[in-house]
């Protein structure tokens, strides 16, 4: 470990200045990162917002009595030296503020070992130590610090209830999880457990622990080597990007308060990133709904300023165009339906599939399953028309249903967002009784429309798919009372789109199956609706008891 020590006036200097104690949530901040720096697995967090009081354990490296004298010092740190190591930050604290804003504010006291013996150190406000002896501790540390904000009580009388103060320390401590999915969490209020967050091998398995509604398999995530894009390799070095995101046909929000950014293990606050992610799942969500996603970058250190913002929230990012250019080709890779699918199952039909097995002796044989699902080629083949509305599709794995006018809708919208084209009509359109707004939007999306007699206006020019449709006027209608060039495709999309109570043959299903399959976002259509529902054969069997034992079920 190396040893505290202060920093020198030149790198004080270029240190922004600033409070970084200012709410409990951020001791807990703070403490936990020095913790997770310390290299511990194991937090345990106890929180008494009633006394000001804070106490966080880890199981970290710890620290001698030497260092523990110089701990609470201002801008004492152990991780960085000089100037130059500004640019080198891949710890999560490094200013040596923490200890010593925290002494300021409360009476701080920690108990820690490194070696063979412990020591318990208090320490006064400016941070100098007032009492050193020897305890009995295991290895790793443990720091309370009591009567926050004792002698700064108009600032303790500006902060948020308690109610709210506890949910920001359950938010930060839900970040750090996420991006450190390594560490067990145990939180306790006022002696009581509060909540845990298990350690687990990533983000996939800590976001539903956070989120209880969400589920594990409605989750993908995958990870981009950056050092395999030849072009930027040299310049970005071992960089990775890791994307966790819902599937937008299984889970979404109604605020983007789940669109999360990390680098290098700190979630930050990045809105060209975010909006990045925004961009990527247009027309793949509902109206008004966000998405859930968790996006975390791992690259140099010297490929970042942290030193924006005292909470090291903030950063500058070189090259934030080919990072957003990335981000939409990771969400691009997720969204498609791969030879790993997972089949998903309605909730309710899922109790009922459980409610109805019971132990037998025949079980059907699983197909294997990975972290990333179903281990089977994604081959669908039409075998039928329900209710002239869904295509019955058999795959390896089991039963797809799959709404015949939404997935055409999904093609439709791709090909056409594409391919944009205006055609000019032979004989113009007339429309009457346009209000000023309408004339506006069908002008704003160069259909060519004027003026043709007294309350009446001619279009001179539609969108291609549209041209020889017979309800062409109402098309025109519904575009006028669209926002933008956006919706004005997705309209169209659905307009044209097989209508459900249409009459497939076989060999119309598989195309469409065939073209569905392949589009960029196959999971919902551009208004947000999923397109397909999947019972796997294991679900089935359950249903027909089929892990009965032949002979019991004879009566023998």
């Amino acid at each position: 470990m190396n040893n505290i020590h202060t920093l020198p006036a030149e790198v004080i200097h270029r240190i922004t200045a600033g409070e970084v104690i200012d709410s409990l949530a951020a001791v807990v901040r703070e403490l936990a990162e020095n913790s997770i720096d310390a290299g511990a697995t194991r937090l345990t967090i106890q929180v008494y917002p009633e006394l000001w009081r804070i106490q966080v354990a880890d199981n970290g490296r710890g620290m001698d009595l030497a260092n523990l004298q110089q701990a609470a010092s201002a801008y004492s740190t152990s991780k960085i030296t000089n100037s130059e190591d500004l640019w080198r930050i891949t710890s999560l604290g490094f200013r040596g503020e923490a200890l010593h804003s925290i002494a300021q504010l409360a009476d701080l006291e920690i108990l820690s070992r490194s070696a063979e013996s412990g020591w318990q150190v208090t320490y006064n406000h400016q941070g100098k130590v007032t009492k050193a002896e020897a305890a009995a501790i295991a290895p790793g540390t443990i720091i309370t610090a009591s009567n926050i904000f004792e002698e700064w009580l108009p600032r303790r009388a500006a902060l948020p209830p308690v109610s709210q103060q506890l949910k920001q320390i359950q938010a930060l401590i839900g970040n750090l999880a996420l991006c450190h999915p390594q560490v067990q969490w145990q939180v306790w209020n006022n002696e009581k457990p509060w909540f845990n967050i298990n350690a687990v091998p990533s983000a996939r398995q800590t976001l539903p622990q956070i989120l209880p509604r969400v589920r594990v398999e409605d989750l993908r995530q995958i990870v981009l080597n950056i050092s395999d894009i030849t072009e930027v390799a040299d310049h970005l070095g071992t960089s990775q990007i890791e994307l966790l995101l819902g599937l937008p046909d299984r889970c979404h929000r109604h605020r983007a308060d789940w669109v999360k950014v990390a680098v290098n293990g700190r979630m930050v606050t990045a809105p060209e990133l975010e909006q990045a992610i925004m961009s990527g799942m247009m027309r793949t969500l509902p109206r008004d709904r966000y998405p859930v996603c968790f996006l975390h970058i791992y690259l140099p250190p010297a490929q970042i300023d942290w030193n924006r913002h005292p909470a090291k929230s903030e950063i500058y990012l070189h090259r934030m165009d080919f990072w957003q250019e990335q981000i939409k080709r990771s969400i691009e890779q997720i969204l498609r339906l791969s030879s790993s699918e997972e089949l998903l199952i309605p909730t309710k039909v899922a109790q009922l599939l459980t409610a109805a097995e019971q132990p037998g002796g025949y079980q059907v044989p699983q197909r294997e399953v990975t972290d990333g699902g179903w281990q089977n080629s994604l081959e669908l083949k039409a075998v039928g028309q329900l209710l002239n509305t869904y295509i019955v599709a058999e795959h390896p794995t089991g039963l797809w249903l799959v709404e015949q006018h939404i997935a055409h809708e999904r093609v439709l919208y791709e090909e056409i967002v594409n391919a944009w084209q205006l055609q000019d009509l032979e004989t113009p359109l007339l429309l009457a009784d346009l209000s000023e707004k309408q004339v506006d939007r069908l002008q704003k999306l160069n259909l060519e429309i004027d003026i043709f007699g007294a309350g009446m206006w001619a279009i001179r020019r539609v969108p291609q798919p549209l041209l020889n449709r017979l309800d062409l006027a109402a098309a025109i209608i519904e575009l006028s009372h669209g926002n933008d060039l956006t919706a004005a495709q997705v309209a169209v999309a659905c307009r044209c789109a097989i209508r459900n109570g249409t009459t497939l043959s076989l060999p119309e299903m598989q195309n469409l199956l065939n073209q569905w399959q392949n589009t960029r976002n196959p999971r919902t259509c551009p208004h947000g609706r999923p397109i397909y529902l999947s019972f796997p054969e294991s679900a089935l069997s359950r249903s027909f008891r089929r892990h009965w034992v032949i002979g019991k079920s004879h009566g023998i």
